[in-house]
C-alpha cells in the first residue's frame, strides 16, 4: 500500500458513556466531552467527537504515539465521568428545572451545593464562579421526584402568602373605616359675642340702668 494511503487510515477508538455518567442528559454528555477536550493538548481537541452517548477518538495512522497518549487521557476521563461534578446548565437539563428554580432551591437549602468552581470565559479576561452539584445527589433527586414535591410546596407557600396579604389588606381597610374623624376646634377669639337668651327682656325693663 502506498505511503500516502497509509497516512489516510485512521486510528479509531470509541467509548460509550454510561447512564450513570450522563444521567439521561445530552447536555451532561456534552459537558463530559468538553471536560475531556480540556484535558487534551490543543492540537488534539478536535480529534474527539460526541454522537449520542458515544465518544469517538479518530486520528491519522501516522500519529500513533499521539493517539496512544490521547487514548489514555480519554479512557481515564470516561472512567471518572460518573463522579464529575454537575454544573448549572447540566442540572437544569437533568431535572428539567428553570434557572430561577435552581437559584431559589439553592438559597433555601433544598438543593445542596457540592462546592464552587471558577472558570475563565473563552477569549475573555473575566472569570465566573458558580455552584456545582454531586452527581449522585442529583440522581437521587431525579429518582424520587423531588422537583415535583418542591413545586407543590412552593405553590402552597405562595397561596398562603396571598391569603395573608389579602387578610392584612382587609384588616387595614376595616381600621380606616372605624377610625373617628377629627373635629376641628373653633377659634372663638374673632367671632362676635353670642347674644344671651333673655337679654332683650332685661333691656326693655331697664334693669341694667
Amino acid at each position: 500500500m502506498p505511503k500516502h494511503q497509509k497516512n489516510e487510515v485512521e486510528l479509531l477508538r470509541t467509548w460509550t458513556l454510561s447512564p450513570a455518567a450522563t444521567l439521561g442528559s445530552f447536555v451532561r454528555a456534552k459537558g463530559i466531552l468538553q471536560e475531556i477536550q480540556a484535558r487534551l493538548p490543543s492540537a488534539l481537541k478536535k480529534s474527539i467527537i460526541l454522537e449520542g452517548s458515544d465518544l469517538t477518538l479518530a486520528m491519522p495512522a501516522s500519529d500513533k504515539s499521539a493517539f496512544k497518549a490521547a487514548e489514555a487521557i480519554v479512557a481515564k476521563a470516561v472512567e471518572e465521568a460518573p463522579s464529575l461534578p454537575v454544573i448549572p446548565r447540566e442540572i437544569e437539563d437533568i431535572l428539567t428545572i428553570k434557572t430561577s428554580e435552581r437559584h431559589r432551591w439553592l438559597a433555601d437549602g433544598r438543593l445542596q451545593s457540592a462546592g464552587t468552581r471558577t472558570v475563565r470565559l473563552n477569549g475573555r479576561a473575566r472569570q465566573i464562579t458558580f455552584h456545582v452539584y454531586d452527581p449522585r445527589a442529583v440522581e437521587d433527586l431525579l429518582d424520587r421526584g423531588a422537583v415535583d414535591e418542591w413545586r407543590v410546596e412552593d405553590a402552597e407557600a405562595k397561596a398562603e402568602k396571598r391569603l395573608k396579604a389579602a387578610y392584612q389588606a382587609k384588616l387595614t381597610r376595616s381600621l380606616k373605616k372605624t377610625r373617628k374623624p377629627k373635629i376641628a376646634s373653633k377659634d372663638t377669639s374673632t367671632e362676635a359675642p353670642t347674644r344671651l337668651k333673655g337679654w332683650d327682656e332685661f333691656d326693655v325693663d331697664g334693669l341694667l340702668r
